[in-house]
């Protein structure tokens, strides 16, 4: 977010310096900066920083021409099992639609708004329900070129879909995502979430997608480990000294969960 030209590293230890001050007179324990952007990475630990290494599941697209191209990266078995679970939403009597920009019916807006809500309900605390049916209405308006929604109608009506995800897409990158169905249907979440999204990202020159955190079972769906980093700063010494000691055995333990992670991905033996 810094203008072409600029200092980077000048202005970033201008904003360093104002952040120190500011939790000194505040007394707050520390100061993070989440996903870090690669770039800046060097520039923030140069300024005191320490690093904390994550992973994100992260699909990459590695020139596919087609869906069936990407299929071929995994092995015979794992093959069969996306095209069965891709068959079965068919079998439950569902057609899959994908729909961006001026394309959207508006009535999916606020429609994607019951999905989400009721899938934060479903969860619990774990469901953070911070999204407003306003936000999502206010998307027709001002940001409908930037969304994607993968919607899955009945054969028996077709007014509105019964399961949808919400992805949002700029570039050569595609992110998700929120999703949610009126009632349990076998394999519409992978279709919705992640084989939809991704047919898409190869039609339309994707080169990344990133389908939101968690879940092991993307690894299985063609999604590797990717390392993402944080930057932390701790102003309490007792809480710095802690980070410092344990945060090199602990990015140490996360880049060997990565490395398990790609080494058990089911792509065949010429794709591993």
């Amino acid at each position: 977010m810094i203008a072409p030209g600029e200092d980077e590293d000048e202005i970033t230890g201008m904003m360093v310096s104002e952040i120190d001050h500011f939790c000194d007179r505040h007394n707050i324990s520390g100061c993070h900066f989440l996903y870090v952007d690669p770039e800046w990475h060097p520039i923030i630990k140069r300024n005191g920083f320490t690093n904390w290494l994550h992973h994100s599941y992260i699909w990459q697209n590695h020139g596919y021409q087609t869906f069936d191209d990407y299929l071929k990266v995994f092995n015979a078995n794992q093959r069969r099992n996306i095209k069965r679970e891709r068959k079965a939403v068919g079998k439950a009597g569902l057609q899959m639609q994908t729909f961006t920009g001026d394309d959207i019916p508006k009535a999916l807006f606020s429609k994607m708004y019951t999905f989400y809500e009721s899938t934060c309900d479903k969860f619990g605390w774990w469901g953070s329900k911070y999204l407003t049916k306003r936000f999502f209405e206010q998307l027709h308006h001002d940001f409908r070129h930037r969304v994607l929604f993968v919607a899955g109608y009945s054969e028996d009506d077709d007014r509105l879909p019964v399961g949808m995800s919400f992805c949002i897409t700029k570039g050569d990158r595609l992110y998700g995502r929120y999703w949610g169905s009126s009632y349990e249907i076998d394999c519409l979440h992978f279709d919705a979430c992640y084989y939809a999204p991704i047919e898409w990202a190869i039609e339309h020159g994707v080169n990344s997608f990133d389908p939101g955190a968690g879940g092991r079972h993307k690894k299985r769906r063609g999604f590797p480990a990717t390392a993402n980093h944080s930057m932390h700063r701790f102003y309490h010494n007792r809480l710095s000294k802690i980070f410092l000691s344990y945060i090199g055995q602990v990015n140490e333990m996360e880049q060997l969960e990565m490395d398990r992670i790609n080494e058990d991905l089911p792509f065949s033996q010429g794709n591993s």
